[in-house]
């Protein structure tokens, strides 16, 4: 094509690109644009680095109350259970004592541990006569009888405890197992 063609060739208005505007010169605004992306990269980063600073500090904070509400947390426990020591220390320096008020004072120190255990919430597990319940109880010995129906608790060897709806210790105990099964 010669330059008369190109001259005489019908323009496309739709499909023109606009004349440039000397004014409008995208190397001169190019550099202000970059500058301005710097700076808000830079905030975004300092931003980030601040909340994940005050992240690390509250993990840490959260940590330390976790372990101080872990140390502390027996504190009125511990309380309670320091008169049934008081009552151990006692009967310890007793001279001179008989068996039989050493039995008396020894069920008294008995119930009075039991006491503090009910109010911490922490209940004996009925084993005697029940029916077994793996979750509560703890099969040491299956025995042979015919007395008590099959797989319920003969003896009770170790009682078991638990607080609220948590199993703290198993029940130890002895099963029947009738032969005539």
């Amino acid at each position: 094509m010669t330059r008369e063609d190109i001259q005489n060739t019908p323009v496309d208005v739709e499909h023109e690109l606009p004349e440039g505007d000397a004014s409008n010169d995208t190397a001169s605004t190019q550099p202000s644009e970059v500058e301005k992306l710097k700076s808000e990269n830079a905030l975004y980063l300092d931003r980030l680095a601040r909340l994940q600073a005050e992240f690390e500090n509250f993990r840490k904070r959260s940590q330390r109350e976790q372990q101080d509400f872990r140390d502390y947390a027996l504190t009125d426990s511990l309380k309670q259970l320091l008169p049934i020591l008081d009552s151990l220390d006692r009967a310890v320096k007793v001279e001179g004592i008989s068996i039989k008020e050493l039995r008396s004072g020894i069920e008294l120190i008995d119930r009075q541990f039991h006491d503090v255990l009910s109010r911490l919430g922490v209940e004996p597990i009925a084993a005697q006569g029940q029916p077994f319940d793996p979750s509560l109880h703890q099969a040491i010995q299956m025995v042979e009888t015919d007395e008590v129906p099959d797989n319920h608790v003969i003896d009770e060897l170790q009682r078991g405890y638990r607080l609220r709806d948590r199993v703290l210790r198993a029940a130890m105990v002895r099963v029947a197992q009738n032969p005539n099964k």
